[in-house]
């Protein structure tokens, strides 16, 4: 049985709310975490907290080639990734007629191109290592059609959970799981910097928990699925909606 610390993870969009509760949920559980984002004062603030544990990785994941060269220096460093998050994503709240085709090309590009280009660099290391663990942070708005959120959103995170799907069945007899997350409405600047104060309330009393989703709930959520207990789960999504949703 292979010890359940100690592995390399990459979680993208590290800077964020979420991105960073969930890299400082990885190192808890004793791993070492390549935080990658855009914004490298945050990271470099992030990777303040845990200097051992933690290296920042300042990347525009939506240039291949880029990813690519960052993936091959990084790992030669640092060894092998047996653990991926696929959690950077931008939002729109744009319904169809108001999408561009550049915002859409954009939005693409960050929430399902970059989560399919890193999946592929990963799954050769965890191949080799004969473990591995994807977890990709979709949305409730996969499962709605989008409520707040817009057209190109709601269908780059239903992408993402397609991707899910599609890895987890290609990858399932080589001790390898994929699975995703599909959290509604965390507190994240998406819901108290994208949202109008009545569209907050308005969700308010329709989540059923009477609450907005915490960032560090979802990591401990990743925590589990990125773990050995998890082994048996794969090609799920896993709900956190308060009750928004229930299938």
């Amino acid at each position: 049985m292979i010890q359940d610390t100690g592995r390399l993870a990459v979680v993208t969009g590290a800077a964020g709310t979420m991105g960073s509760a969930i890299t400082r949920q990885l190192v808890t559980d004793g791993h070492r975490v390549v935080a990658v984002d855009l914004q490298e004062a945050a990271l470099n603030d992030l990777a303040a907290q845990a200097p051992d544990r933690i290296v920042p990785l300042a990347l525009d994941i939506t240039d291949a080639a880029a990813v690519e060269a960052a993936w091959a220096s990084t790992t030669a460093a640092e060894g092998p990734v047996q653990i991926l998050v696929n959690n950077a994503g931008i939002l729109s709240n744009n319904k169809a007629a108001a999408t561009t085709l550049e915002e859409w090309r954009a939005i693409m590009a960050v929430n399902l191109d970059a989560p399919f280009i890193l999946s592929r660099l990963a799954l050769a290391d965890m191949r080799a290592a004969g473990w591995g663990r994807i977890v990709n942070i979709c949305s409730l708005s996969m499962k709605t059609g989008g409520l707040t959120a817009g057209t190109a959103y709601a269908t780059s995170k239903g992408g993402l959970g397609v991707l899910t799907f599609s890895l987890a069945r290609e990858t399932a007899a080589q001790s390898i799981t994929v699975n995703g997350i599909a959290p509604g409405y965390v507190l994240t600047p998406m819901v108290t910097e994208q949202l109008t104060e009545a569209q907050r309330q308005a969700q308010l009393r329709d989540i059923p928990v009477g609450r907005f989703c915490s960032a560090e709930e979802v990591a401990h959520c990743v925590s589990y699925l990125a773990s050995e207990r998890a082994g048996f789960i794969t090609g799920e999504i896993v709900d956190m909606n308060g009750g928004m949703l229930m299938d």
